[in-house]
């Protein structure tokens, strides 16, 4: 469903806001170790999301990378899903046909418009906030 890419995104973004709770920073070699991830690819993520605002990249000693605990609550999956993958997952055909739409629909757009709108409302629903408490607390898990 998501790139390899996106998911390793979405994975550092969910341990970097469980550090930032803690008010820590993370290198990227923590980050590539907690989330399973070879270091430079991890680097090259992490890129797109400070670009993006999504991560905030610390120059110097005790730098590293955060997230602002004030806005773990507005940071959503989808702002990190678009920042790395763009917008396809919100409107591309479900069996990748390029020009599948409502006037020229594939087999499957009916039954696959209504699980992309499901998964556009988790997306833009769930915050990071929420995720870094659920690690916090011991209901999920990153590995």
């Amino acid at each position: 469903m998501f790139s390899k890419t996106c998911e390793y995104g979405i994975r550092a973004c969910i341990f970097i806001a469980t550090q930032s709770y803690q008010n820590k920073r993370v290198t990227i070699k923590d980050i590539a170790e907690k989330i399973n991830s070879p270091k430079s690819f991890t680097a090259k993520i992490l890129q797109i999301l400070a670009k993006n605002n999504i991560v905030h990249s610390i120059q110097g000693i005790g730098g590293g990378f955060e997230i602002p605990k004030d806005t773990l609550p507005h940071i959503n999956l989808a702002q990190i899903v678009t920042a790395i993958d763009g917008n396809s997952i919100f409107t591309s055909c479900g069996l990748g046909i390029n020009h599948c739409s409502e006037e020229h629909p594939c087999p499957l757009f009916s039954k696959f418009k209504g699980i992309r709108e499901d998964l556009v409302f988790m997306l833009e629903n769930t915050n990071l906030e929420e995720l870094a408490l659920d690690i916090k607390s011991g209901d999920s898990f990153l590995k």
